[in-house]
């Protein structure tokens, strides 16, 4: 391989980790605000402060629950890296 197409497919492997490991944490933030936005609607509460709470609540679960796994993705991803930076170095 070239190095041009070696450094798209890292690019790309880059983004699809990134969006891997980000993507639980904004989704469920998305929901909560969502839920907690059609709440506020339909009680015409319109305290700002209200919908930091759960989503930090929610945000903190999913670290709890996945984040052995975001952190191993990373490390594999990482480790992938620098055995490509010794490839092409040696």
């Amino acid at each position: 391989m070239d190095q041009e197409t070696q450094l798209l497919a890292l690019a790309d492997q880059t983004l699809w980790v990134t969006a891997l490991i980000v993507g639980p944490v904004l989704l469920s933030a998305l929901a909560v605000g969502l839920l907690v936005g059609i709440i506020q609607a339909a009680t015409s509460v319109n305290e700002q402060t209200l919908t930091f709470v759960p989503k930090l609540l929610v945000i903190a679960l999913v670290f709890v629950f996945l984040g052995g796994t975001m952190i191993a993705l990373l490390s594999d991803f990482l480790r992938e890296i620098f055995a490509q930076i010794a490839g092409i170095a040696a």
